[in-house]
């Protein structure tokens, strides 16, 4: 257990420590971009992403066949998990449709996406690798945002790209069908937990 722990602990400091950069040390990265030009920083930012990564999913992964819990949450926190999730998936989506009108009052869609998936996961698992994963998300998430927004507001620049009329209604069509495919279809053989058991017990 202490080396799942490990393990899992040393791929938060890599995924979410370089994912950080711009938070805590955006001027050193800076300072790499001017040096060694801006396709070094993103081969070393993929290299630590993908590590930090790679250990989280061997980490959560032999820490979850050891569990300690810390608390057993109610069955109502899996219900506001799945929404919560929902939601994740559209803002998520989000990020990725130019110019809809969620991501024009959003502004960073794809970071509150995270916010969204890390808080309900954290409320609906009480083991102590849950809340050391999902927890840390919950808080680079948090401290993200806020950075995010600082540094549009230091550069005086529009938050978004003005929306166009229809694209919020295609990031929910497909955000929503997203979620659906994975809670009901891909959630259980990737991760080993089917978020509604009573619908895998009526398909099988």
């Amino acid at each position: 257990m202490i080396a799942a722990m490990t393990t899992l602990i040393l791929g938060l400091i890599l995924f979410l420590g370089i994912h950080s950069a711009r938070i805590f040390a955006d001027g050193m990265r800076s300072r790499f971009i001017a040096e060694r030009g801006l396709n070094s920083w993103k081969g070393l930012y993929s290299v630590v992403a993908i590590a930090g990564f790679v250990l989280i999913c061997i980490g959560f992964g032999h820490a979850r066949q050891q569990p300690v819990l810390l608390w057993s949450p109610p069955r109502w926190t899996h219900d506001l998990a799945a929404l919560l999730t929902l939601v994740a998936f559209v803002l998520i989506t989000a990020a990725y449709v130019p110019a809809n009108g969620i991501k024009a009052r959003v502004g960073d869609p794809m970071i509150l996406g995270v916010k969204c998936w890390a808080a309900g996961h954290l409320l609906a698992n009480g083991t102590l690798a849950d809340v050391v994963l999902f927890g840390s998300f919950l808080a680079w998430a948090v401290l993200d945002f806020r950075a995010a927004r600082q540094r549009r507001r230091a550069d005086a620049q529009p938050q978004v790209a003005a929306a166009k009329r229809g694209r919020s209604a295609i990031v929910v069509v497909v955000g929503v069908l997203a979620w659906m495919l994975f809670a009901f279809d891909l959630h259980q053989p990737l991760i080993g937990v089917a978020p509604f058991p009573g619908f895998h017990a009526f398909l099988h």
